[in-house]
């Protein structure tokens, strides 16, 4: 403490600095998509990032096998990371000590406000990669027709709503593991694919930044490319922004040869659109993170852009990376080592080795492991039709409204959409944060404030924790 005491002045000084500078728009450039890269104004964007979702054991895995016999009573064990400013702010520590540009999210409260976190996330020079879908308000993989419908969709909507307006969203996920191992998993492809057109539509329709939209597929080898084919074939208006998918191939002790990473990166060499791991590290055996090597190396850079690993938070399949308590937060033994592994790999110079240009993909053909036939779509539901051109309103948060949630609400989708149909009759540059609803008062949210608390208090903890480290927290 007594070392605390003689950094408190420093701190402070900081502080004054930070409150006299006038109030400027975040110097967090937005991303967008290129070939099959990403890039931040006209530097290569890379993903170095961590799944993150406090107290919750990978909400998705629980939520798609409650989907045959849909829970009652809420979702109230969730908790959204990032409306709780207090362990937004601790956790931000870490992620800078980490090294880390981006986090993604599994589910948000799209009900209730981000400014204070994400403003604080920004002025760390950290990116957000959300899912838009909850326990309540998500495609049913065992019946997915009538949980495509408008109660459903107006809850995606308005998590763009809630999200749109900050630089540092990198970009939104329309599913997660929706298909899964069994054939009858892929049934599900087509509505996932349809809320992909109809959030990108969305974007478009009410004059938001286009903000990336993909999707993020199992780690299962019998239609992961399959999958990516299929997200990727059709007219512009279906084919998705990027692919991503899981990839716990790669346990230690192994090698990019030894994982098979290598025939990865071989079987997506055309692929055009960009490609990243929405979630790696095998835990089978003790992790050294030697994949971080090759990810960020020319042997993938050509092909990949990075990844998330799971997770920050130590949970019961213990894979965290640290241990959180009340408000103290304890590094693991591989929060040491993932901070080394990416300390000593530099990205590549240039632009890694992407592609500027490439041709979509052919739609997969029915086979005895990929049943969808095809590229026929499901219709917008009639009743969200409106959101495009009125907007979505308010968010029914995570608990819903009535803690029915929307999987059997009513207003599915009665058609087959014809093809093209889904284009946004707006267009919206990729630079362009305005929204058709927009206000002063939601353009200033894309600023960091003069005088704003989260960012001050930010830079409080990390330069705190550059002296201290773990013993502050």
């Amino acid at each position: 403490m007594k070392g605390l005491k003689s950094i408190i002045p420093t701190i402070l000084g900081a502080t004054t600095a930070l409150a006299s500078i006038a109030p400027r728009a975040s110097t967090v450039p937005t991303v967008s998509v290129k070939g099959n890269a990403f890039f931040a104004g006209n530097n290569r964007f890379y993903i170095r990032g961590i799944d993150y979702q406090p107290g919750n054991q990978h909400p998705w895995c629980c939520w798609q096998i409650f989907h045959a016999n849909y829970f009652k009573g809420g979702s109230s064990d969730l908790a959204d990371p990032i409306a709780d400013f207090t362990g937004c702010q601790r956790d931000i520590a870490k992620f800078t000590k980490l090294g880390i540009n981006t986090i993604r999210i599994y589910s948000v409260d799209n009900s209730v406000d981000h400014d204070a976190c994400m403003n604080a996330l920004a002025a760390a020079g950290i990116y957000l990669i959300l899912d838009v879908n909850s326990p309540l308000y998500s495609i049913n993989r065992v019946n997915p027709a009538p949980s495509y419908n408008d109660v459903y969709l107006q809850s995606v909507f308005a998590t763009i709503d809630a999200f749109a307006k900050y630089p540092n969203t990198l970009a939104f996920f329309s599913g997660n593991e929706v298909i899964n191992e069994t054939t009858a998993s892929t049934v599900t492809a087509p509505y996932v694919k349809a809320v992909t057109r109809d959030m990108r539509q969305y974007l478009g329709n009410r004059k938001y930044r286009q903000i990336p939209v993909g999707y993020s597929a199992a780690d299962v080898t019998s239609n992961r490319y399959e999958t990516a084919e299929y997200m990727n074939c059709g007219t512009d208006d279906e084919r998705s922004d990027f692919f991503a998918f899981n990839d716990y191939s790669w346990c230690d002790p192994s090698s990019f040869q030894q994982s098979g990473w290598n025939e990865k990166v071989e079987l997506f060499s055309n692929y055009s659109l960009p490609l990243f791991l929405s979630e790696y590290g095998c835990n089978t055996n003790t992790r050294q993170f030697k994949e971080v090597a090759s990810l960020y190396s020319t042997q993938m850079t050509s092909v990949y852009s990075g990844g998330l690993v799971y997770e920050y938070s130590q949970e019961p399949s213990d894979y965290g990376l640290v241990s959180i308590s009340g408000g103290s937060v304890t590094e693991l033994p591989d929060f040491a080592t993932l901070q080394t592994a990416f300390k000593n790999t530099a990205n590549p110079s240039g632009d890694g080795g992407y592609r500027s240009s490439g041709t979509p993909s052919r739609c997969p053909p029915k086979s005895s492991t990929w049943i969808v036939e095809g590229n026929a779509l499901p219709a917008i539901p009639a009743g969200a039709v409106k959101y495009m051109t009125q907007g979505a309103g308010k968010g029914p948060g995570l608990e819903g409204n009535n803690k029915l949630g929307s999987q059997n609400a009513g207003g599915a989708s009665t058609g087959t959409a014809t093809a093209g149909s889904g284009a946004a009759s707006v267009t919206a540059s990729p630079s362009d944060s305005s929204s058709s609803s927009s206000s002063t008062a939601s353009a200033a949210s894309l600023r960091i404030p003069e005088l704003s608390f989260a960012p001050i208090v930010c830079g409080i903890v990390v330069i705190a924790s550059t002296f201290f480290g773990a013993a502050l927290l």
